[in-house]
Protein backbone atom coordinates (compact mmCIF):
# COMPACT_ATOMS: atom_id res chain seq x y z
CA UNK A 1 0.00 0.00 0.00
CA UNK A 2 2.87 2.05 0.72
CA UNK A 3 4.16 1.43 -2.57
CA UNK A 4 0.99 2.28 -4.15
CA UNK A 5 0.55 5.66 -2.65
CA UNK A 6 4.17 7.19 -3.12
CA UNK A 7 3.58 5.93 -7.18
CA UNK A 8 0.41 7.84 -6.90
CA UNK A 9 2.10 11.06 -5.34
CA UNK A 10 4.99 10.69 -7.93
CA UNK A 11 2.37 10.15 -10.45
CA UNK A 12 2.84 12.69 -13.72
CA UNK A 13 -0.87 13.39 -13.53
CA UNK A 14 -0.55 14.53 -10.09
CA UNK A 15 2.42 16.97 -10.33
CA UNK A 16 0.81 18.38 -13.78
CA UNK A 17 -3.25 19.52 -11.88
CA UNK A 18 -0.80 20.83 -8.74
CA UNK A 19 1.16 22.94 -10.77
CA UNK A 20 -1.76 23.54 -13.10
CA UNK A 21 -4.02 25.14 -9.82
CA UNK A 22 -0.95 27.08 -8.97
CA UNK A 23 -0.48 28.15 -12.04
CA UNK A 24 -4.26 28.89 -12.32
CA UNK A 25 -3.98 31.12 -8.78
CA UNK A 26 -0.89 33.34 -10.04
CA UNK A 27 -2.57 34.15 -13.33
CA UNK A 28 -5.38 35.31 -11.05
CA UNK A 29 -3.38 37.20 -8.34
CA UNK A 30 -1.31 38.88 -11.15
CA UNK A 31 -4.62 40.15 -13.47
CA UNK A 32 -5.92 41.51 -10.28
CA UNK A 33 -2.77 43.37 -9.37
CA UNK A 34 -3.12 44.96 -12.93
CA UNK A 35 -6.82 45.32 -12.63
CA UNK A 36 -5.71 47.41 -9.33
CA UNK A 37 -2.96 49.65 -10.91
CA UNK A 38 -5.25 50.23 -14.29
CA UNK A 39 -8.42 51.12 -11.97
CA UNK A 40 -6.09 53.74 -9.94
CA UNK A 41 -4.39 55.69 -13.09
CA UNK A 42 -7.14 55.70 -15.24
CA UNK A 43 -10.12 57.42 -13.22
CA UNK A 44 -7.55 60.03 -12.40
CA UNK A 45 -7.34 60.95 -16.45
CA UNK A 46 -11.27 61.58 -16.42
CA UNK A 47 -12.02 65.20 -16.38
CA UNK A 48 -13.09 67.20 -13.25
CA UNK A 49 -11.31 68.18 -9.74
CA UNK A 50 -13.46 66.39 -6.63
CA UNK A 51 -12.70 68.95 -4.45
CA UNK A 52 -14.51 71.64 -7.00
CA UNK A 53 -17.06 68.99 -6.58
CA UNK A 54 -17.53 69.00 -2.95
CA UNK A 55 -17.14 72.81 -2.27
CA UNK A 56 -19.50 73.99 -5.68
CA UNK A 57 -18.94 76.22 -8.64
CA UNK A 58 -18.18 79.27 -7.13
CA UNK A 59 -15.66 77.89 -4.68
CA UNK A 60 -12.54 80.38 -4.59
CA UNK A 61 -9.53 78.74 -5.58
CA UNK A 62 -7.87 79.05 -2.15
CA UNK A 63 -10.69 76.91 -0.81
CA UNK A 64 -10.40 74.16 -3.52
CA UNK A 65 -6.59 74.08 -2.68
CA UNK A 66 -7.04 73.32 1.33
CA UNK A 67 -9.35 70.87 -0.04
CA UNK A 68 -7.03 68.98 -2.22
CA UNK A 69 -4.82 69.15 0.08
CA UNK A 70 -7.37 67.68 2.65
CA UNK A 71 -8.02 64.80 0.42
CA UNK A 72 -4.29 64.01 -0.42
CA UNK A 73 -5.09 64.88 -4.15
CA UNK A 74 -2.32 67.32 -4.14
CA UNK A 75 0.60 63.94 -3.66
CA UNK A 76 2.39 62.94 -6.33
CA UNK A 77 0.89 60.11 -8.01
CA UNK A 78 2.95 57.70 -6.88
CA UNK A 79 2.40 59.23 -2.96
CA UNK A 80 -1.36 58.45 -3.80
CA UNK A 81 -0.70 54.98 -5.29
CA UNK A 82 1.60 54.06 -2.69
CA UNK A 83 -1.55 55.20 0.27
CA UNK A 84 -4.07 53.52 -2.48
CA UNK A 85 -2.38 50.03 -1.99
CA UNK A 86 -1.78 50.32 2.10
CA UNK A 87 -5.24 51.16 2.55
CA UNK A 88 -6.17 48.15 0.16
CA UNK A 89 -4.00 45.41 1.91
CA UNK A 90 -4.71 47.02 5.62
CA UNK A 91 -8.17 47.45 5.81
CA UNK A 92 -9.52 45.38 2.84
CA UNK A 93 -11.08 48.70 1.55
CA UNK A 94 -10.21 51.74 -0.79
CA UNK A 95 -10.59 54.57 1.13
CA UNK A 96 -13.64 56.71 2.57
CA UNK A 97 -16.09 58.32 0.32
CA UNK A 98 -14.63 61.82 -0.66
CA UNK A 99 -18.39 63.23 -0.80
CA UNK A 100 -20.07 61.21 2.24
CA UNK A 101 -17.23 60.37 4.20
CA UNK A 102 -18.13 56.73 4.71
CA UNK A 103 -15.94 53.78 4.17
CA UNK A 104 -16.55 52.56 0.75
CA UNK A 105 -17.09 48.90 1.76
CA UNK A 106 -19.71 49.74 3.92
CA UNK A 107 -21.42 51.47 1.00
CA UNK A 108 -20.60 48.82 -1.20
CA UNK A 109 -21.79 46.02 1.02
CA UNK A 110 -25.17 48.46 1.91
CA UNK A 111 -25.79 47.80 -1.85
CA UNK A 112 -24.32 44.67 -2.50
CA UNK A 113 -27.15 41.96 -2.11
CA UNK A 114 -29.79 43.47 -4.77
CA UNK A 115 -27.10 43.67 -7.33
CA UNK A 116 -26.30 39.99 -6.32
CA UNK A 117 -29.72 38.76 -5.99
CA UNK A 118 -30.26 40.37 -9.95
CA UNK A 119 -27.33 38.52 -11.04
CA UNK A 120 -28.30 35.35 -9.99
CA UNK A 121 -31.83 35.53 -11.36
CA UNK A 122 -30.28 36.47 -14.56
CA UNK A 123 -27.95 33.67 -14.62
CA UNK A 124 -30.67 31.28 -13.56
CA UNK A 125 -33.12 32.83 -16.38
CA UNK A 126 -30.57 32.86 -18.79
CA UNK A 127 -29.31 29.46 -18.30
CA UNK A 128 -33.30 27.77 -18.08
CA UNK A 129 -33.95 29.19 -21.09
CA UNK A 130 -31.04 28.76 -23.65
CA UNK A 131 -31.52 25.17 -22.25
CA UNK A 132 -34.63 24.80 -22.77
CA UNK A 133 -34.31 26.58 -26.52
CA UNK A 134 -30.87 24.44 -27.15
CA UNK A 135 -32.46 21.27 -26.30
CA UNK A 136 -35.39 22.06 -28.40
CA UNK A 137 -33.01 23.13 -31.41
CA UNK A 138 -30.89 20.30 -31.02
CA UNK A 139 -33.80 17.42 -31.37
CA UNK A 140 -35.33 19.07 -34.43
CA UNK A 141 -32.47 20.14 -36.52
CA UNK A 142 -32.82 21.36 -39.53
CA UNK A 143 -36.87 22.04 -39.09
CA UNK A 144 -38.07 25.84 -38.81
CA UNK A 145 -38.10 25.49 -34.76
CA UNK A 146 -34.36 24.87 -35.43
CA UNK A 147 -33.93 27.57 -37.75
CA UNK A 148 -35.92 30.34 -35.49
CA UNK A 149 -34.39 29.45 -32.80
CA UNK A 150 -31.15 29.84 -34.72
CA UNK A 151 -31.87 33.41 -35.99
CA UNK A 152 -33.55 35.49 -34.21
CA UNK A 153 -31.15 34.99 -30.91
CA UNK A 154 -28.22 36.14 -33.84
CA UNK A 155 -30.31 39.47 -34.45
CA UNK A 156 -31.05 39.92 -30.69
CA UNK A 157 -26.91 40.01 -30.18
CA UNK A 158 -26.64 43.79 -31.94
CA UNK A 159 -29.06 44.85 -29.30
CA UNK A 160 -27.40 46.75 -26.58
CA UNK A 161 -29.03 45.81 -23.12
CA UNK A 162 -30.14 49.34 -21.80
CA UNK A 163 -32.32 49.79 -25.14
CA UNK A 164 -33.77 46.03 -24.78
CA UNK A 165 -34.41 46.98 -20.75
CA UNK A 166 -36.54 50.17 -21.81
CA UNK A 167 -38.38 48.37 -24.64
CA UNK A 168 -38.96 45.88 -22.08
CA UNK A 169 -40.65 48.61 -20.10
CA UNK A 170 -42.72 50.17 -22.37
CA UNK A 171 -44.28 47.03 -23.62
CA UNK A 172 -44.81 45.11 -19.69
CA UNK A 173 -45.17 47.74 -17.74
CA UNK A 174 -45.86 51.10 -19.41
CA UNK A 175 -48.64 49.01 -21.92
CA UNK A 176 -49.33 46.02 -20.06
CA UNK A 177 -48.42 46.91 -16.42
CA UNK A 178 -47.29 43.25 -15.39
CA UNK A 179 -44.49 45.06 -13.84
CA UNK A 180 -43.23 48.15 -12.10
CA UNK A 181 -41.14 50.91 -14.34
CA UNK A 182 -38.94 50.64 -11.38
CA UNK A 183 -37.68 50.49 -7.82
CA UNK A 184 -37.45 48.21 -5.83
CA UNK A 185 -40.61 46.38 -3.69
CA UNK A 186 -41.20 45.90 -0.09
CA UNK A 187 -40.49 42.06 1.23
CA UNK A 188 -39.03 39.73 -0.13
CA UNK A 189 -41.56 38.89 -2.77
CA UNK A 190 -41.91 42.53 -3.50
CA UNK A 191 -38.21 42.41 -4.32
CA UNK A 192 -37.95 39.12 -6.52
CA UNK A 193 -41.40 40.44 -7.95
CA UNK A 194 -39.35 44.17 -9.41
CA UNK A 195 -36.40 42.27 -10.20
CA UNK A 196 -37.71 40.16 -12.50
CA UNK A 197 -37.99 42.33 -15.67
CA UNK A 198 -34.57 43.79 -14.96
CA UNK A 199 -33.24 40.30 -14.69
CA UNK A 200 -34.91 39.73 -17.98
CA UNK A 201 -33.25 42.14 -19.64
CA UNK A 202 -30.19 41.16 -18.14
CA UNK A 203 -30.38 37.52 -19.25
CA UNK A 204 -31.94 38.83 -22.45
CA UNK A 205 -27.84 39.71 -23.68
CA UNK A 206 -26.51 35.74 -22.42
CA UNK A 207 -29.28 33.69 -23.84
CA UNK A 208 -27.95 33.91 -27.68
CA UNK A 209 -24.30 32.70 -26.78
CA UNK A 210 -25.46 30.05 -24.37
CA UNK A 211 -27.87 28.52 -26.71
CA UNK A 212 -25.79 28.50 -29.68
CA UNK A 213 -22.75 26.79 -27.81
CA UNK A 214 -25.20 24.44 -26.03
CA UNK A 215 -27.19 23.86 -29.22
CA UNK A 216 -23.61 23.01 -31.40
CA UNK A 217 -22.30 20.99 -28.92
CA UNK A 218 -25.66 18.58 -27.77
CA UNK A 219 -25.60 17.52 -32.35
CA UNK A 220 -21.63 16.71 -31.87
CA UNK A 221 -22.50 14.64 -29.17
CA UNK A 222 -25.70 12.99 -30.73
CA UNK A 223 -23.95 11.99 -33.97
CA UNK A 224 -20.93 10.43 -31.41
CA UNK A 225 -20.57 6.22 -31.41
CA UNK A 226 -21.63 6.11 -27.67
CA UNK A 227 -24.77 7.78 -28.27
CA UNK A 228 -25.62 5.52 -31.52
CA UNK A 229 -24.43 2.21 -29.16
CA UNK A 230 -26.69 3.60 -26.79
CA UNK A 231 -29.93 3.46 -28.57
CA UNK A 232 -29.51 0.66 -30.46
CA UNK A 233 -29.64 -1.06 -27.16
CA UNK A 234 -32.75 0.32 -26.97
CA UNK A 235 -32.72 2.76 -24.25
CA UNK A 236 -35.11 5.36 -24.34
CA UNK A 237 -34.21 8.75 -25.81
CA UNK A 238 -35.12 10.76 -23.41
CA UNK A 239 -32.69 9.03 -20.98
CA UNK A 240 -30.21 9.58 -23.71
CA UNK A 241 -30.59 12.85 -24.05
CA UNK A 242 -30.67 14.53 -20.69
CA UNK A 243 -28.54 11.65 -18.68
CA UNK A 244 -25.80 11.25 -21.35
CA UNK A 245 -26.12 13.81 -24.40
CA UNK A 246 -26.73 17.08 -21.99
CA UNK A 247 -24.19 16.01 -19.42
CA UNK A 248 -21.40 15.60 -22.07
CA UNK A 249 -22.75 19.07 -23.49
CA UNK A 250 -23.07 21.28 -20.80
CA UNK A 251 -19.29 22.01 -20.01
CA UNK A 252 -18.27 23.63 -22.58
CA UNK A 253 -21.20 25.86 -22.64
CA UNK A 254 -20.26 26.40 -18.40
CA UNK A 255 -17.15 27.63 -19.60
CA UNK A 256 -18.91 30.15 -22.19
CA UNK A 257 -21.06 31.59 -19.16
CA UNK A 258 -17.58 31.75 -16.82
CA UNK A 259 -16.01 33.57 -19.92
CA UNK A 260 -19.22 36.15 -20.39
CA UNK A 261 -19.53 36.32 -16.42
CA UNK A 262 -17.78 39.91 -16.69
CA UNK A 263 -20.19 40.86 -19.45
CA UNK A 264 -23.75 40.15 -17.06
CA UNK A 265 -22.08 41.95 -14.07
CA UNK A 266 -21.22 45.16 -16.66
CA UNK A 267 -25.14 44.25 -18.03
CA UNK A 268 -26.53 44.46 -14.59
CA UNK A 269 -25.01 47.77 -13.60
CA UNK A 270 -26.44 49.37 -16.36
CA UNK A 271 -29.76 47.73 -15.97
CA UNK A 272 -29.86 49.18 -13.03
CA UNK A 273 -29.60 52.68 -13.90
CA UNK A 274 -32.22 51.67 -16.30
CA UNK A 275 -35.04 50.71 -13.87
CA UNK A 276 -33.82 53.00 -11.05
CA UNK A 277 -32.61 49.94 -8.76
CA UNK A 278 -30.53 51.25 -6.18
CA UNK A 279 -27.75 48.49 -6.26
CA UNK A 280 -24.20 48.77 -7.01
CA UNK A 281 -24.32 50.17 -10.40
CA UNK A 282 -26.66 53.24 -9.28
CA UNK A 283 -23.92 53.87 -6.74
CA UNK A 284 -21.33 53.92 -9.35
CA UNK A 285 -22.62 56.21 -12.08
CA UNK A 286 -23.32 58.94 -8.92
CA UNK A 287 -19.85 58.60 -7.67
CA UNK A 288 -18.97 59.04 -11.40
CA UNK A 289 -20.53 62.02 -11.88
CA UNK A 290 -19.31 63.66 -8.83
CA UNK A 291 -15.62 62.43 -9.28
CA UNK A 292 -15.41 60.04 -6.29
CA UNK A 293 -12.30 58.40 -6.51
CA UNK A 294 -12.17 55.62 -3.58
CA UNK A 295 -15.97 54.49 -4.68
CA UNK A 296 -15.14 54.44 -7.95
CA UNK A 297 -12.18 52.33 -7.60
CA UNK A 298 -13.68 50.13 -4.85
CA UNK A 299 -16.45 49.14 -7.13
CA UNK A 300 -14.57 48.19 -10.34
CA UNK A 301 -11.72 46.69 -8.05
CA UNK A 302 -14.66 44.17 -6.48
CA UNK A 303 -16.11 43.67 -9.23
CA UNK A 304 -13.34 42.44 -11.21
CA UNK A 305 -11.88 40.42 -8.09
CA UNK A 306 -15.47 38.70 -8.27
CA UNK A 307 -15.09 37.94 -12.51
CA UNK A 308 -11.70 36.34 -11.80
CA UNK A 309 -12.41 34.38 -8.83
CA UNK A 310 -15.75 32.97 -10.44
CA UNK A 311 -13.67 32.77 -13.68
CA UNK A 312 -11.39 30.67 -11.36
CA UNK A 313 -13.63 28.34 -9.71
CA UNK A 314 -15.45 27.45 -13.33
CA UNK A 315 -11.76 26.75 -14.77
CA UNK A 316 -11.46 24.57 -12.00
CA UNK A 317 -14.72 22.90 -11.80
CA UNK A 318 -14.63 22.36 -15.44
CA UNK A 319 -11.16 20.54 -14.69
CA UNK A 320 -12.08 18.03 -12.10
CA UNK A 321 -15.27 17.43 -14.37
CA UNK A 322 -13.84 16.37 -17.32
CA UNK A 323 -10.74 14.03 -16.74
CA UNK A 324 -9.94 14.22 -20.26
CA UNK A 325 -8.57 18.15 -19.74
CA UNK A 326 -6.63 16.88 -16.77
CA UNK A 327 -2.88 15.92 -18.21
CA UNK A 328 -3.39 18.78 -20.71
CA UNK A 329 -3.23 21.62 -18.35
Amino acid sequence: MMKVSKTLNKSPGGNVSGSWLILAVVRALVVILCVMTAVFFIIRIVPGDPAKMILGEYSTPEAIQNMRHTLGLDLPLWEQFFRFVKTLFTQGDTGNSIISGTSTRALIAERAPVTLLLIGMACVLAVVVALLLAVFAATHKDRLADHLIRVIPTITLGMPVFWVGLLLILLFSVRLHWFPVGGIGEGWTGTLYSLTLPAITVAFSQIPTLVRSLRAQMLEVLESDFVVTLKAAGIPSRVVLFKHVLRNSALPTLMLLGVNISYLIGGTLVVEQVFGIKGIGSLLFSSIAKRDFPVIQGIALYCAISVVIISLLIEIISWWLDPRTRGKQ
